[in-house]
Parts: structure tokens; sequence; C-alpha cells
């Protein structure tokens, strides 16, 4: 099976080039196709990789995650121009683009849908978290409508979905009328550990800082209950949390992994204040043995059980967070079961069932065509 893979752009360390850097553990020597590449902004896995991009990459700025947002109407002809003849399988990883590409007939084509299009599909809360800058603002609602079209057209030359949460599954048929099977995307437990008596006198944020991850609930909540709040992490609403903190809230900005494993293995509990796709950062907090307290909706829900691995507050609010922080020093957690569920989402169990699922997807898809 010659199989290739895709990927939007290698520009950042999030939780989609995650799953990317795991797509190539399992074939290492498929090429793998993306708009651009900036080795520096992104995991040194895939200096590894066979990395082949688009013409965007000789256009200056557009490999920058800072700026590449202002060539959005160049990403279509990018992924429409990558050229994928000759495989039998290509695999394509997409929160923007990467479903877009061309194949030929005798080709299947396999997404890993992290989101459908999120500013095309849900444009005004994305407007507001601050990605981008009042020049760009002005031409993007002009844009809107056209990618909405190419969005839908493009995830019709797909041959099958799959997708990292039912939650997202419910959103690719909304918007596309596909269905999705979930594969819930890897996290590499073996990098967290149990510590056998922790320090457990904070409560710990783990994330970039924008407004819909919602950090200000945590930050909100701890500020009015003065208990000590840890947030790691950066972005363009850290001057906004940093106004509204008050002195039990301590910002730690962006940290090595090592120090980032550390601070999950001592905390009381971590905080999840979002609604999020699906989340990694609360697996790793479980993986190390510690609770978390997540808002009742989206991805969460799949991954935390109530009462067992963690507990839910019902609005998004920092009234309803610091009710639930009032539940939780009455409550009993096992680091052990923690660390149990916590690897029921591991990596080696992700590549199998992806290899599993792509290796019967293409001899379905070779019995269609007899």
């Amino acid at each position: 099976m010659r199989i290739a893979l895709v990927h939007d752009d290698l520009t950042q360390r999030g939780g989609a080039e995650r799953v990317v850097a795991a797509m190539h553990q399992v074939w290492p020597d498929a090429p793998l196709f993306t708009s651009v590449y900036d080795p520096q902004g992104t995991f040194p896995i895939f200096e590894q990789a066979d990395v082949r991009t688009s013409f965007l990459q000789k256009v200056p700025l557009a490999s920058s995650a800072r700026h590449n947002k202002k060539f959005l109407a160049l990403y279509p002809l990018a992924f429409e121009t990558l050229d994928l003849r000759g495989y039998d399988v290509v695999l394509s990883s997409s929160t923007r683009f990467g479903h877009g590409i061309l194949t030929e007939p005798d080709t299947m084509h396999i997404c890993y849908c992290h989101a459908p299009m999120r500013f095309a599909w849900r444009y005004h809360e994305y407007i507001t978290e601050g990605s981008f800058g009042r020049a760009e603002q002005l031409f993007l609602p002009g844009m809107i409508h056209r990618l909405r079209l190419w969005d839908f057209a493009a995830a019709q030359r797909v041959d099958r979905f799959l997708t990292n949460s039912a939650n997202i599954s419910r959103r690719i048929w909304k918007h596309y009328r596909r269905e999705a099977d979930v594969l819930h995307p890897p996290a590499d437990t073996k990098r967290f550990s149990v510590v056998e008596n922790p320090t457990a006198d904070y409560l710990l944020v783990v994330s970039r800082l924008l407004p819909y991850k919602r950090v200000d609930l945590a930050v909100e909540a701890c500020t009015r209950l003065n208990l000590p709040l840890k947030v790691v992490g950066s972005g363009p609403d850290e001057a906004r949390l940093r106004a509204m903190a008050g002195p039990s809230v301590t910002f730690l900005g962006r940290l090595p992994d090592d120090e980032i494993n550390s601070l999950y293995s001592n905390c009381r509990a971590f905080l999840f204040p979002g609604e999020e796709d699906f989340g990694i950062a609360p697996i790793e907090a479980m993986a190390s043995g510690r609770p978390v307290v997540a808002f009742g909706r989206g991805g969460a829900l799949e991954s935390v059980v109530e009462n067992q691995t963690g507990i839910f507050f019902s609005e998004p609010t920092a009234g309803s967070l610091a009710e639930a922080l009032g539940r939780l020093d009455a409550l009993e957690f096992s680091p052990a079961a923690l660390r149990r569920h916590a690897e029921t989402f591991d990596s080696a169990v992700f590549a199998s069932e992806l290899e599993r699922k792509v290796t019967e997807s293409w001899a379905v898809f070779q019995e269609r065509g007899r």
C-alpha cells in the first residue's frame, strides 16, 4: 500500500501536529505533504520526515504561524495543486484546508478531521479570539461565503472521514453531511508519571491563552476564592488575564515538557474551563494521577468520568466553576485508576486503531473498484 500523508501546515506545536507526528511514526517512509513548513516552529520529529511543501513555501511570511492567516485565499489553490499521483491511499489531517486535495480515481482519500474549518463555520466565535488583526478582519467577511462553499465541496471529495470525538462527528454531519468514525487522538502517556506524595497545593491550567479557551473563568474563580492557580501558556489573551488576576494566580508562560510534567504530577487538580473539540491536556493530567475539573460540554464529556476521574461544572461562569471547586475536597480519586483510564487514550492504542482502519478501508475501496 503506497501511502502519503497530508497536513494543513507545519508551523506550530499543537494537538493536530501531535496527531500528524503519530501518523508519521506509523508510516515513517510516507511523504508528508503540507502547505508551508517551519522547522523551528513545530516538533523536531518532522525533520526526519520527507516533507513536501506547496508553492506557498516560497511566498515571504507565508510559513510564519504569526502571518500565515494573511494568505487564506491562496490555501485552497495550494492544496489543489499538490501532486498526489501514484499513491494508493492519501491520509489527510485537516482543521482547515488539508482535506481539499485532489486525488486520482484509484486513490482512496481518508481524512482525519480535527474539526470543520472553524473560522468558516463558527465565524463569530473565532473572530473574537484574537487570531486576526483589524486589517485581516476587514477582508475576512467577504471571503467567508466562498470559503464555506469551497469547504463543503472539498469535503465531498473525501472517501472516508475519521475524527477525534463524537462532538466533532456531529459537526462534520452538520456542515458536510458526511458520517465520521471516532478515533480519539493520541496521548503520549509514557511522558507522564504518578508521584507518590504530590505537593497538591495548587490548581493548574495548561493552555494557549485565547479567549475561547475560557482561562478567564479559572483566573476569576481562583482569584475570588483566593486559591493558588498556576497558568502555563501564552497567547493574545494574556494581558487581559493578568489584569484580572489576583495575587493567588501565577503566570508561568511557555515551559519545557519536563517542567510541565512535574506541574501535572504535583497539582491538586487540573482545570479545563473551555468547550474543546476533544482536548489532550485532561488526559495528560489523568496520566499523572491528578483529577480534572472541566466544563461539562464538548470533548471533555468523552475523556472525563464524573466523580471517578474528575468533576464537571455546568455553566460557563466563574461562579459555576467556583462551586465545583468547593465540591472537590469532598471527593477522593485514585491516582492509579486515573492513570489506567488515561492509558486507554495512549498513542499506541491510536496507532494500532489507525493502521487497522486505514488497511480495512483500503481493502473495501479495492473491492468496490472491481
